[in-house]
């Protein structure tokens, strides 16, 4: 089965804001190496503290914070911004 990567409301908008090129960067990103049939675990990180239960995943100065579901096979992603910004 392959995994489906699927946006909040708030990261969409948020990649919006983005410039093309780094859109383009994310977006590939996703969909070449979470939405696949491999398991999306194996690039991303577990976040600590407040966060803990989500993964981040680095694209190049930008990070993608996702929840995901194991049982349902979708990565939400929650926040994209620049690594500078997105733990705030």
């Amino acid at each position: 089965m392959t995994w489906i990567v699927e946006f909040d409301d708030a990261a969409a908008k948020e990649l919006r804001r983005l410039d093309r090129q780094t859109q383009c960067s994310i977006l590939r990103y996703l969909r070449e190496r979470i939405a696949t049939d491999e398991d999306p675990h194996r690039f991303g990180k577990p976040l600590s503290r407040r966060r803990v239960g989500l993964w981040r995943y680095r694209i190049r100065d930008y990070r993608v914070i996702c929840n995901i579901e194991d049982d349902k096979l979708i990565v939400l992603v929650l926040r994209v911004g620049h690594r500078k910004d997105i733990y705030e």
